[in-house]
Order: C-alpha cells, then sequence, then structure tokens
C-alpha cells in the first residue's frame, strides 16, 4: 500500500473530509449494523470508519502500511494499531470475522497478495467490505483526495478481482455522489445529493462498495475423476 496517511489525515481534517467521511459511514452503518462481539480489522487507512463499531467489536484494529505511518485511536480508546507490510500481516490465521478494506486496495502494491492475506486471516465465515474509487466518479481524479490516489476500480473489475482471490460478492452499494469540492453550499446540501445520486446517478458516485464473503469451497480442489483403466488383449 503506497498511500501517504498523512493525504488522509490532512483529508479528514478539512471540511470536506468530515462531510464525505460522514456520507460514507451511513452507508457502512446500513450495511454493517451491529457488530457485537465481533472482532474487526480496518486495512488501510481506516481510522474515521472503525469508529462505528469500535464501542461494540470484541476486538477492534486498524491496520496501516508500516512505510507511512500508523492510523492512531483517539486517546484512552481502548483499541488498537499498528503497522505492516500489505504481503505479510501480523496476524494468525482465521483471526477476524470483519475486514474493511479503505484507502487499501487502490494503492496496494500487489492487490492479489493482499487479497491472499486478507483471506488467510479471515475466518472460515468472514466478511469482507470493500471502498474504492469509482473509475467512473469524479473523486478518482482530485489528487488532493486520498480517493484520488491509486488505481480506480469499476463495480465489475473490482468483482472480477474478489473472485478470483476466492471472494463470493454478496452486496453492492456506491456513495459520495457530491462534487469533490469545498465550496460550503455544495457540503450543506450532501444529503440531498447523495438521495439523489442512488436514485439516478450511481454508476457515477466517487466509490463503490462491495461486501463479500471468504470463499472457502471455492479453494478446495475437486475430487480427482479416476481414470478408466484400458486393457488391450493380446491377440495370436
Amino acid at each position: 500500500m503506497a498511500a501517504d496517511a498523512h493525504l488522509a489525515m490532512d483529508f479528514y481534517a478539512t471540511s470536506r473530509g468530515i462531510v464525505a467521511a460522514r456520507v460514507l459511514r451511513q452507508h457502512l452503518a446500513q450495511l454493517w449494523p451491529d457488530l457485537t462481539g465481533e472482532s474487526v480489522l480496518g486495512l488501510g487507512y481506516a481510522a474515521p470508519y472503525l469508529r462505528l463499531w469500535r464501542e461494540q467489536a470484541a476486538r477492534c484494529i486498524a491496520l496501516t502500511p508500516a512505510q507511512v505511518g500508523v492510523a492512531r485511536w483517539p486517546a484512552g480508546a481502548p483499541n488498537l494499531s499498528c503497522t505492516a507490510e500489505e504481503n505479510a500481516l501480523p496476524f494468525p490465521d482465521l483471526s477476524f470475522d470483519r475486514i474493511l478494506l479503505v484507502h487499501g486496495l487502490e494503492a496496494a502494491e500487489n492487490a492479489r497478495a493482499l487479497l491472499r492475506e486478507i483471506w488467510r486471516v479471515l475466518r472460515d465465515d468472514g466478511v469482507l467490505l470493500v471502498v474504492a474509487p469509482n473509475r467512473r466518479g469524479l473523486w478518482a481524479y482530485v489528487e488532493s483526495t486520498p480517493f484520488g490516489q491509486g488505481q480506480p476500480y469499476s463495480a465489475a473489475q473490482l468483482g472480477r478481482l474478489l473472485a478470483s482471490s476466492l471472494f463470493r460478492v454478496e452486496r453492492r452499494d456506491a456513495a459520495l455522489h457530491m462534487p469533490p469540492t469545498s465550496i460550503r453550499l455544495v457540503l450543506r446540501s450532501a444529503p440531498l445529493l447523495e438521495r439523489a445520486g442512488r436514485r439516478m446517478l450511481s454508476r457515477f458516485a466517487g466509490v463503490t462498495i462491495t461486501e463479500a464473503v471468504k470463499d472457502v469451497y471455492a479453494a478446495m480442489p475437486a475430487d480427482a475423476v479416476p481414470r478408466r483403466r484400458l486393457v488391450l488383449a493380446e491377440t495370436a
């Protein structure tokens, strides 16, 4: 993951970032309304969104790339933050019930290697939620935001990547229909723009959201087909 955590931190401290995070949290809360007692990992730069479940989850960890720093929790919060390389997550197999990947996949040096590690540390009934810049949306082309970094994805592209990494897509959503501007009138109108965009222009949303489950059966080798034995009779 090569995204700059300092860029993300600076963005989420602005009025534009605060509104964008609020809009996106509303979508995530609808998808995962209650994670009481579950073990949750946020990968990339997920701290602005993990706050949704920090008080519910049994364990809530934010992991950011080793080369860009740590996304720290507010002082006193009983949760963890750490750094690691994207292809060597520092957790045992089957460690987490849920993983949120935001500001991570689009900036990964090797997206498939990252998804393999996610598959490994997810429990067999675990769920992955991927938030990635939408290649058709305006946010993917504004480099002053973390959504404008790295490789954007269409929903179809993301679905194919997940399927090839042994995940099964269950649900899709889209968010950030407002333009990536700091104009106060637009920011105040964000809820209205979000509702209108979901009805009429969802394909041009700023981010695509994909929920996928770990497909354990896809990783199991199929039973070998028995080979028929051919006997040749000798002739005199």
